[in-house]
């Protein structure tokens, strides 16, 4: 029996040698991404950074560069037991360099990836070598992160041939008393949008932590005092590219009794980036009492909050990157996803260069020549673009635009 499972560890690590790092040119590539708060300080970009060098028979996966230990809870002991979780995290990653979709779908990753991967990390004192007692209980928005970062550094190597980035957990809920008098506690695990790929859009609200799917509106409206007035996908969320990120959730709670909101996420600054000149996603948001004259919205790190009964609370999580330009994006596609509700006209026009009309139907229908005009414009009309988009929250964050990482050489 030992015998068998030897085989198959063997087995796994010579297919991943062949099939999958044999795609990544020998050479050294880098790359970071952040977290964008900690609950404690103001918000800030926490890098975590990745050197990547392929070598004849491994790759090495150098963090130096990664900020220091967080005051917060984000910090994660990636060190812990020599790594060797941590490279079974990463290493599924790797499967997105297979030829198609059909094979990516056939590689397990088990310990036989173990070998192929080489990890390096910085002295203690960082977010992914915390000391005693760095605080480690929201560890996900570093985990996380680090599976993006690998891919971003992938993608300098393979020419963007790597799907955009995704943020797909995060957790809200409510607590407070009920009709009886007794404490509730509402907690739900809610999904993202997919990056886009090279050969199909992302998909809308994955969820990658096992049964976290959304919870029926019957449960939440018997078991608590609230109500669920909307569940859809968020028109918009995903970025825009020629193969467009997946969309996340819009849910809205009306509150029934005076109660507290509670929310863990991150990409509530930072969005999940644009591949190969496709555009960052929208940022995961919660607001109160939209539209009305106490509208406000809330930081991704929120307990405690106050909402009053009668108020209705709005959760849009985020969608996935886009990947590759959306002015090339098929215009009866954009046209459909116009009908579809997944973008907006606006959208249409601005960041896909499509003019639309309207059919006998009440339809969208694309108005190809003035649709071919427009896109001359907007394309004419921009500067080089970057292998990255990171949307407008790294600015607000770094003051720039781009990280000095983010072009190829």
């Amino acid at each position: 029996v030992e015998g068998c499972f030897d085989a198959i560890l063997d087995r796994t690590t010579e297919t991943f040698r062949r099939e999958l790092l044999s795609r990544i040119p020998e050479g050294t590539y880098v790359w970071e991404d952040y977290a964008e708060h900690d609950g404690v300080d103001p918000p800030r970009l926490h890098t975590q950074r990745i050197t990547l060098t392929r070598t004849p028979d491994r790759l090495v996966i150098d963090f130096t560069g990664t900020s220091p230990q967080a005051k917060g809870p984000i910090n994660h002991a990636g060190n812990y037991a020599d790594g060797v979780f941590l490279k079974k995290w990463l290493a599924p990653i790797l499967r997105n360099l297979a030829d198609t979709p059909e094979r990516m779908a056939e590689l397990d990753v088990n310990e036989g990836v173990v070998p192929l991967i080489e990890l390096r990390f910085p002295p203690p004192g960082t977010l992914l070598t915390p000391v005693f007692p760095a605080p480690t209980n929201a560890r996900t928005f570093v985990i996380l992160r680090l599976l993006g970062i690998l891919a971003g550094a992938i993608a300098k190597a393979v020419d963007g041939r790597i799907p955009a980035d995704q943020e797909t957990i995060r957790y809200t809920g409510f607590h407070g008393l009920d009709d009886e008098g007794e404490f509730y506690l509402m907690r739900e695990v809610l999904g993202g949008g997919s990056g886009g790929r090279w050969y199909a859009d992302g998909s809308d609200t994955v969820h990658v932590v096992p049964d976290s799917k959304n919870l029926p509106a019957e449960f939440t409206e018997t078991r608590f005092p609230l109500r669920v007035e909307r569940l859809a996908l968020a028109t918009d969320s995903g970025g825009p590219g020629y193969r467009r990120g997946g969309l996340g959730y819009l849910k809205e709670f009306r509150v029934l009794r005076d109660s507290s909101f509670l929310c863990v996420a991150d990409r509530a600054i930072l969005s999940c980036w644009g591949l190969r000149g496709g555009k960052a996603s929208a940022p995961f948001r919660v607001t109160i009492d939209p539209g009305g004259a106490n509208e406000r919205v809330l930081p991704g790190l929120v307990d405690d909050e106050p909402i009053p009964a009668g108020t209705l609370v709005r959760v849009e999580t985020t969608g996935g990157g886009g990947w590759g330009d959306p002015l090339e994006r098929e215009p009866e596609l954009v046209a459909l996803d116009v009908l579809q509700g997944k973008v907006s006209a606006r959208s249409a026009r601005e960041d896909y260069g499509i003019v639309l009309a309207t059919n006998a139907d009440g339809e969208p229908r694309v108005e190809a020549a003035a649709t071919m005009t427009l896109r001359e414009r907007l394309r004419s009309s921009r500067g080089p673009q970057p292998l990255f988009d990171r949307g407008p929250g790294y600015r607000t964050l770094a003051g720039v635009d781009h990280a000095d990482v983010d072009f190829v050489p």
